[in-house]
């Protein structure tokens, strides 16, 4: 069982999410929080795989939320659900530790998707957020005429599927190798990136 706590000011949400979630035999809500403070505390008490984060919320808001529960418990996973999708949201969330950012408008099995995603390691983006990513990525590579020195022609490869928002099994797929060697390849390309985690690998992609 994947355990969610689920975290927004709005009851109505909330009740709405512990539904769709319920739905779900591999997922099960073990607390809620309406805001920042008190997300921060249950994360501690009951260790939950993923962290489904608002943003604005009154108090200590879901940015700083993110920063903290992830400084005590580095493998719980938050994924950030917002009405929000602009840059002044997207990047701090990201910054902060976010696995995954999807908006509130998604369709359902979305947020489900998203949840096994984030907690299988994998990196779940809204397609709205994910083509915004890869617009700016273009115009920030536009100048670069070589890729990144240091990378083999299979670690770029498999960096530009990273920056697509692929999981390790799409990547496997689309490049004819393993799941296990998609694992290595990473692992390889966060090291020469310095990157510390599979989103600022996507975001050094990106020319962020």
């Amino acid at each position: 069982m994947i355990r969610v706590l689920l975290v927004d000011d709005q009851h109505l949400i909330r009740a709405g999410l512990r539904m769709l979630c319920e739905s779900a035999p591999d997922i099960e809500v073990v607390g809620e929080a309406d805001n920042g403070r008190e997300a921060i505390s249950l994360a501690t008490r009951l260790r939950p795989d993923v962290v489904v984060m608002d943003l604005r919320m009154p108090g200590v808001d879901g940015i700083t939320a993110t920063t903290r529960i992830l400084a005590d418990r580095p493998a719980t996973r938050v994924l950030v659900l917002t009405t929000f999708g602009d840059d002044d949201h997207l990047y701090p969330a990201l910054t902060a530790g976010a696995c995954g950012f999807l908006l509130k408008d998604a369709p359902p099995t979305d947020l489900l998707d998203g949840i096994r995603r984030a907690s299988a390691g994998d990196n779940p983006f809204s397609q709205e957020v994910l083509r915004r990513l890869v617009h700016r990525a273009v115009h920030a590579r536009a100048g670069a005429s070589e890729p990144f020195d240091g990378l083999t022609a299979r670690e770029q490869a498999v960096l530009e599927l990273v920056a697509e928002g692929l999981s390790n099994a799409e990547i496997a797929d689309r490049l004819h190798i393993g799941v296990t060697t998609v694992k290595t390849h990473i692992t390889s390309l966060m090291t020469k990136t310095g990157s510390p985690n599979r989103v600022r690998l996507a975001l050094f992609a990106h020319g962020v």
